[in-house]
Parts: C-alpha cells; sequence; structure tokens
C-alpha cells in the first residue's frame, strides 16, 4: 500500500494503535529541553513575568501546553512559580494519551485545545509532529513522494496540489533532484492555536530552518527509544521533520498576529536570564552543596544554549492581544524583531 508522507505519518503517529496513543511517554524515546533541564522552565517563567506584566497582571493566567508529553514542563512550572504568580496560573496540558500518575492536580488535562485562553499557549516541539506531504523535483515537475507504511521503501507519485505548489514557490523552491516538504499544514496548525487565543501570546520552540537554508534533501526522521531510526511510519516509532517557522510567522500575520519574535533558543534565553556561567569557587567554601547545585544548574543551562544543539532551535513568539501591551523592550532589544 503506497501513501503520501502526510497520509502515513498522521496513521503512525495518531491512529488508534498509534505512537502518540500508546500509554509509555515520549520521553523514553527522544528527550527535550523539558527533559535536559529545569532552567528551562525556569526560562518559561521568566517570559510569563513578561507576559503577565505585559497583560496588566490578570485575574488567572492561562498557560496551554500543546503535546505536553508527561506534562513535565507544567508540574515544573507548578513547583518553581513563585507565589504571587502560582496562584493565579491556570496549568492545561492538551495530549491525546491518558494522564500519567504523579502529575500535581494543579494541571489540568484535556485532549484538545481550549478556547478562549488568556495567557500562553505554548508548542514545544509540536509542529514538527505535523504531519506533511514530501516532494522531489524532477525533469520538469514536482511529483509526491510515496511510502510504503510497512517497510519505509519510497516512490514517485501525482503532483501535489495547487495550494502546496504554490507554498513551495513561496517557501521552498527545489532544484533539479531536491526534495521538500509541505509545509502548509504546519502554518494551518499555528494559526489554529492563534485562533484558541482570546487574548495572550503563543511560542513554538522546535527544530527549524529559513527560507534562505532549506535542507536539500528534506529532514524526515526517526526516532525510537532515544535514538535514531529509520523513519518507517509503522507506528513503532516517531516520525518528525523539521519546520519552516519563517512561513508559520508569516501566516500568523496574516491571520492578525503581532510582535513577532523569530530567533533561536539561545538567543532567547539569553534575553531571558540563562547564561550557563559557573558559579564562584569562592561559593565553594561558604556553601559547598549550594555550589555543587549551581555547577550542575550551569552545566545544564550551557546545554539548552549549545547553537550546534538545543540551542540552535527556533523560537516563534507572536501575539493575539487586541488590548495588550507590547512585550517589554528588554526582551525585543535582544532578539531579532520582525
Amino acid at each position: 500500500m503506497w501513501l503520501s508522507w502526510r497520509v502515513a505519518t498522521e496513521r503512525a503517529l495518531y491512529a488508534e494503535r498509534g505512537f502518540y496513543r500508546r500509554t509509555e511517554l515520549p520521553a523514553r524515546h527522544f528527550r527535550t529541553s523539558v527533559h535536559a533541564s529545569p532552567v528551562f522552565a525556569r526560562a518559561i517563567l521568566a517570559l510569563l513575568a513578561h507576559v503577565d506584566k505585559a497583560m496588566g497582571h490578570p485575574a488567572a493566567l492561562d498557560v496551554v501546553d500543546v503535546g505536553a508529553g508527561g506534562g513535565e514542563l507544567l508540574g515544573q512550572l507548578h513547583e518553581l512559580a513563585p507565589d504571587e504568580l502560582a496562584g493565579r496560573l491556570r496549568l492545561t496540558a492538551v495530549e491525546i494519551r491518558p494522564r500519567p500518575d504523579g502529575l500535581p492536580d494543579a494541571v489540568s488535562w484535556v485532549d484538545t485545545v481550549p478556547a478562549g485562553i488568556t495567557g500562553l499557549v505554548m508548542a514545544n516541539e509540536w509542529l514538527d509532529n505535523v504531519p506533511v506531504d514530501v516532494v522531489e523535483q524532477t525533469t520538469g515537475r514536482l511529483r509526491l513522494v510515496l511510502v510504503d507504511p510497512a517497510t519505509g521503501n519510497e516512490r514517485l507519485g501525482g503532483r501535489p496540489t495547487t495550494a502546496d505548489v504554490r507554498w513551495l514557490a513561496t517557501w521552498w523552491a527545489p532544484g533539479i533532484g531536491e526534495r521538500a516538504e509541505i509545509g502548509r499544514p504546519r502554518d494551518e496548525a499555528w494559526v489554529d492555536l492563534l485562533g484558541h487565543l482570546a487574548n495572550g501570546y503563543a511560542l513554538a520552540v522546535d527544530f527549524h530552518h529559513h527560507r534562505t537554508d532549506r535542507p536539500p534533501g528534506g529532514t524526515v526522521a526517526g526516532y525510537r527509544g532515544g535514538r535514531w531510526v529509520s523513519p518507517v511510519p509503522d507506528g513503532s516509532c516517531d516520525i518528525c521533520a523539521h519546520v519552516a517557522l519563517d512561513a508559520c510567522a508569516a501566516a500568523g500575520e496574516r491571520f492578525g498576529a503581532n510582535d513577532t519574535v523569530l530567533t533561536t533558543q539561545r538567543d532567547a534565553l539569553l534575553a531571558l536570564g540563562i547564561d550557563g556561567q559557573q558559579p564562584e569557587l569562592s561559593l565553594a567554601d561558604r556553601d559547598p552543596v549550594g555550589y555543587l547545585r549551581a555547577q550542575r544548574l550551569a552545566g545544564e543551562a550551557a546545554e539548552l544554549l549549545d547553537p550546534a544543539g538545543l540551542g540552535g532551535f527556533g523560537w516563534l513568539f507572536q501575539a493575539v492581544a487586541p488590548n495588550r501591551q507590547h512585550i517589554p523592550a528588554r526582551w525585543l532589544s535582544t532578539v531579532d524583531h520582525r
């Protein structure tokens, strides 16, 4: 049976017996910034402080994590939030698998994105799992790449739709013999998230690329048990592909979002006060345990900042807030502002 990559991936990940329908947690198969260190949660709390101030300190501030995995990030936010914020946070995990044991009662668990969000909606390594079609440029024409879900073998099919050809012409024009991934479903998924905001901000963090440096061979990959595996869409592994965040940003702006920030995780974390600096040696004499803790956190922060690793991830931040104030200038002045 030959299917387009979009259909095959949709079935492999989200069908009744799909990879993301299992009770096992994604952390068994891949490691995100959330799993790397609670330092990431501290950065999100720093961002929430900006959001809270820009929104005038509302009585309730939503944090909605789409594709929340095991709810680890929201659990950390609940644990680490300062008193002046903790009592106003409404934490909601959006996930299609069952609620895991041990998650704080303060974290709601739902399988669809709620409407009327006032605060922050996050998509941390979620857009890369929105299925996309793959095309290959042959002599004189674009053709869809079809895949056998049982083996991962490929062959060429028919032409992509007119809308997909238009998206490729705007965002990713492959040369002869090159492959491309049609990111239009990610644009639509991002706009859908923005549409669930009544007042607030949306943040996407993901593997990414830009129009000036699209990978010529595409980026479809598989992960299982913490390792890269051949991307066979049979439900046995995660299937993902990097995200054209610049296209998502433009789609968001067409929707009506503004104050777009498109940058790297490294630059965003530095702007939020995460620098990975080692503690002073004098702390070792005064507080040996504190010194070791600070050393560990500095090492974890350095991993999150590594431009060749997690620090190279893209951050897309947009506002959908009719009566909002601007994000404080200290934040915007340290990152690229579209």
